[in-house]
């Protein structure tokens, strides 16, 4: 089979084919794992009193759920740069959704326990393929402004995921939000089988096996850069963890908001996280994805300082906790997309297993900060505000002194104003999917 590594060009007469379904599956797959984790939240209480458990018990199926979705990223990634994007993302789906209808009959909580690690092993599929499949399509910068795409799905689906679970408990048992987990797997199978063509060419896969994965794994940790940066977003995810973890305890019990106006205010935090990594792409039109994220980095380090003096003071009351919570998350928008898109703008043919570590990197580091939250002997506001301080000013360390901005290739920015590329998934003669763009390659190196 010839190798081929150049885009074909198109002898169709119709125009290329837009990039925003291609957006709008990928989406809907890293969504996934955010929905599979949120969604049941407001059932807490009554999953509780029907297994006549403690409400510790329940909150541990959650716990169950993330470390799914760690574990699960860590075996996906290695899958899919061995056997291609679909068949792991096709079988990861079919699990999820045998997993979900083991969440909804599950007849103990230590059962749901369980079901729940593998929903969240099947769930982290999503996300990880998705970061691949725009690995494989795009190169440089506009990699970069596709991740920013995805991340206001990241964004948007834990702010409507509880509120759709209520939703839903208002017509049915808490039971039910498992079999609609189930019914979304199954509608995200067929729409992946259908309209989700491979990306990955033969030519540019992997070994299997575990040796193989563990050595991919080894290299990408022993490269400096590699490790800065996903120490880096995990610091940054902490963030997030931390203020969902700890926010209610903060707006409710301390400064007496109303389950209403909590919702507002959380909703309106995520706005700013959402708005802020669709800028994103426009400031990097003009600016480097190193140059954005050392920004968003050093803003959002002096308002978690502003917040810790805040909350540990009382000063400015309420105003002085949203302020720069809303800062914080802002800032989160416009670094998340760029984390990845550096770390996987040099390990194109290893993408899967770079995704795979990102993600599992943002998951462990959160769940293992969110719980600190609420162990510190002070105030929720000063509590939730030393662990995000500690977490920015770890991020910040994590990239100027180990990834080291200066030393990370530069882009080949293509294109003057362009942020979207139309693509069309071409398919090679000989039926092997052509690579849609070439490796990319550092300021003045040639390609392969």
């Amino acid at each position: 089979m010839p190798a081929r590594t150049a885009v074909r060009p198109s002898t169709r007469s119709e125009p290329v084919r837009s990039v925003l379904p291609l957006i709008a599956l990928l989406g809907a797959l890293t969504a996934l794992a955010p929905l599979t984790i949120d969604l049941y939240l407001p059932a807490f209480p009554t999953i509780a009193t029907d297994f006549a458990t403690t409400e510790s018990a329940v909150q541990m199926t959650l716990t169950g759920s993330l470390v799914g979705v760690a574990l699960g990223q860590l075996i996906i990634g290695p899958l899919s740069d061995a056997y291609g994007r679909r068949p792991p993302l096709l079988i990861a789906v079919v699990g999820y959704v045998l997993a979900s209808i083991a969440c909804a009959v599950a007849p103990t909580v230590e059962l749901l326990g369980g079901a729940r690690v593998l929903q969240g092993m099947a769930a982290a599929a999503g996300g990880v393929i998705a970061m691949a499949v725009i690995r494989d399509l795009f190169d440089g910068l506009r990699g970069v402004q596709m991740l920013s795409r995805l991340i206001l799905v990241v964004g948007v689906a834990p702010i409507i995921a509880p509120t759709v679970g209520s939703a839903v408990l208002a017509f049915t048992h808490w039971r039910g939000v498992f079999w609609l987990l189930a019914v979304v797997g199954v509608v995200l199978a067929v729409v992946g089988l259908i309209g989700m063509r491979e990306t990955l060419p033969v030519e540019r896969r992997q070994p299997a096996g575990i040796r193989p994965t563990l050595r991919t794994y080894g290299r990408l940790l022993r490269e400096r850069t590699m490790v800065g940066l996903l120490l880096t977003g995990g610091f940054v995810f902490a963030q997030i963890f931390a203020y969902v973890s700890g926010s209610s305890f903060v707006l409710q019990n301390q400064y007496g908001l109303t389950t209403t106006q909590f919702g507002l205010v959380f909703g309106l935090n995520s706005v700013g996280l959402v708005i802020m990594s669709q800028v994103n792409p426009v400031l990097l039109r003009r600016r480097d994805p190193q140059d954005v994220l050392s920004i968003a980095l050093v803003i959002g380090a002096v308002a978690t300082a502003f917040l810790l003096v805040t909350a540990t003071t009382g000063a400015l009351g309420l105003v002085g906790i949203l302020v720069p919570l809303f800062m914080i998350l802002s800032m989160a928008g416009l670094a998340l997309p760029n984390v990845p898109g550096l770390a996987l703008s040099t390990h194109g043919r290893t993408a899967g297993s770079a995704a795979a570590l990102l993600g599992g990197a943002n998951f462990a580091v959160g769940a293992a900060v969110a719980p600190l939250v609420g162990v510190l002997p002070v105030a929720p506001a000063a509590s939730m505000a030393i662990v995000m301080a500690a977490m920015s000013s770890a991020a910040v360390a994590a990239y100027f002194w180990v990834a080291r901005p200066g030393r990370i290739p530069a882009f080949d920015r293509g294109p003057a104003g362009s942020d979207v590329l139309d693509i069309e998934m071409f398919i090679a003669e000989d039926g092997a999917p052509a690579s849609m763009v070439p490796e990319p390659v550092a300021a003045g190196a040639s390609r392969r």
